[in-house]
């Protein structure tokens, strides 16, 4: 049971402590700062993860990685989107 809480526990604060930032990624549009390798690394393996957490269903892995995954891929896209302006 404790470990359940310390699952619940750590998915909640990494998603807590990414929201702001990929908020304010959406808000302003501006992915200047982000690499493209880099997230679309981090996009498949938050992806993955949702897959993982399926397989053993774990609720915490499922729910926090699809929070994250959804945030990840608007950046990824805004990303892309800005790449192709030559931004």
């Amino acid at each position: 049971m404790i470990f359940k809480i310390i699952g619940m526990a750590a998915a909640m604060l990494t998603t807590a402590s990414f929201i702001p930032q990929a908020i304010k990624t959406i808000k302003t549009k501006d992915t200047s700062g982000i690499s493209f390798i880099m997230y679309l690394m981090f996009t498949l393996g938050v992806f993955f993860w949702i897959i993982y957490g399926l397989y053993i269903k774990d609720t915490a892995i499922i729910v926090a990685n699809i929070v994250t995954f959804i945030f990840a891929a608007i950046i990824l896209k805004y990303k892309m989107d800005n790449m192709r302006k030559g931004k």
